[in-house]
């Protein structure tokens, strides 16, 4: 079915979960629930943009109480794929279903990748094991300077991280380390993502810079992203939207200094009112508060983007919508300082949109992209399309 839509734009707020999904307690992760977890630690939000397009409406949050007339339509996504991490939560909005996790290391990794890694980069390493990457580099950045040897550390995501201090190894010789480490990590060590995780500063100060940078598997399947480039349309990708998906199906990207830079690249991008999709990563959200244990910053953070939210609805014409979604979750109230498996918010905008339509709960975050296909004449193998409700 052909739609008068001519671009979609999604924007992931990275990590806001909604609450425990049903099987949350095979994850560790009884009691999560990242929004409103957040909201009562701080004594409510305030989110007037978010709550009057129906947030409020979605679940119990202090300080967004529903409205009667949202101006959005409004639901929540389960996640079908096992596991909890931003790959597998992003190839699902995207129409790509996991049935396996990826794998995850936490004793660290096994001595013949280690040496693997090693003989091919020429560095010995430092760590090896799971840990905050924060905490890590406090702990061994100076030996790291001392020695020249790379922080390898993981995490209970499935990630190979390699934290370097950018006058100790420049950012060209650890982006070309974590494209070896990718090429050694393959078969049962085929992680999520490399990630370069480059810092300044000296010892007792240093300071993680934004010119991280994500590695990830190319997808195994065919996604939306593909399915709308190869049928000429335009897929603008902001902030680390590129990295997840190995550049695959983009037609142009622009990575991002923080949330705000993000907000700024999707306002110009739908200046631009291009036929397609603006894909849009926030992950301040995630990296900065959600595994931090910092509720105070992650309200902060949505309470910053809630009031930039109103530049970017002005620009959602009758040829637009907007989704606003999540990838996972990560409580920055419970003990755990990883991810956790949790429903995510659904909110779709526009004029074209019937408002207050309660899109219910959505059995995977692949509704999206079936309804992304839906919409430019495409097909997808998994979700179902809900744009036929919404418009």
């Amino acid at each position: 079915m052909m739609n008068s839509i001519r671009n979609i734009t999604v924007i992931v707020i990275d990590s806001l979960g909604i609450g425990e999904l049903p099987d949350a307690a095979k994850y560790g992760d009884m009691g999560s629930n990242t929004l409103a977890n957040t909201a009562r630690a701080v004594g409510g939000l305030k989110l007037p943009n978010l709550q009057k397009m129906g947030l409020g409406n979605i679940a119990d949050i202090t300080g967004v109480p529903p409205v009667e007339a949202p101006l959005a339509a409004f639901g929540r996504m389960a996640e079908v794929s096992a596991g909890k991490d931003t790959t597998t939560g992003h190839w699902e909005i995207a129409g790509l279903v996991l049935e396996k996790p990826f794998p995850v290391f936490p004793q660290g990794f096994p001595e013949s990748v280690i040496s693997e890694f090693e003989a091919r980069t020429g560095r010995k390493v430092l760590g090896n094991e799971v840990a905050s990457g924060t905490e890590i580099i406090a702990r061994l950045g100076e030996q790291h300077i001392n020695t020249g040897k790379p922080i390898v550390y993981t995490s209970a995501d499935s990630v190979f991280q390699i934290a370097a201090h950018e006058e100790v190894i420049p950012l060209d010789e650890l982006y070309e380390m974590c494209r070896t480490a990718r090429a050694v990590l393959t078969g049962e060590y085929a992680v999520g993502r490399v990630i370069a995780r480059p810092f300044v500063g000296r010892p007792g100060e240093f300071k993680r810079t934004s010119n991280r940078h994500d590695f990830s598997l190319e997808p195994i399947g065919t996604t939306i992203l593909d399915m709308l480039k190869e049928s000429g349309k335009s897929v603008q990708a902001v902030g680390k939207i590129k990295d997840i998906f190995a550049g695959r199906g983009i037609t142009e990207a622009v990575h991002t200094t923080d949330n705000m830079d993000g907000v700024d690249r999707t306002v110009a991008f739908l200046k631009q009112a291009r036929e397609g999709l603006i894909f849009t990563n926030l992950v301040d959200f995630d990296s900065s508060y959600g595994h931090r244990n910092d509720p105070e910053g992650y309200a902060r953070a949505l309470e910053e983007l809630d009031s930039r939210l109103p530049e970017i609805m002005e620009l959602i014409s009758e040829e637009n919508l907007l989704i606003i979604t999540a990838d996972h979750g990560c409580d920055p109230t419970t003990e755990s300082t990883d991810h956790s498996r949790e429903y995510v918010p659904l909110l779709v905008y526009g004029p074209a949109v019937r408002k207050g339509i309660n899109l219910g709960i959505r059995q995977s975050f692949a509704d999206i992209a079936a309804s992304i296909a839906d919409n430019f004449g495409l097909q997808t193998g998994n979700g179902t399309s809900f744009l036929t409700e919404v418009l």
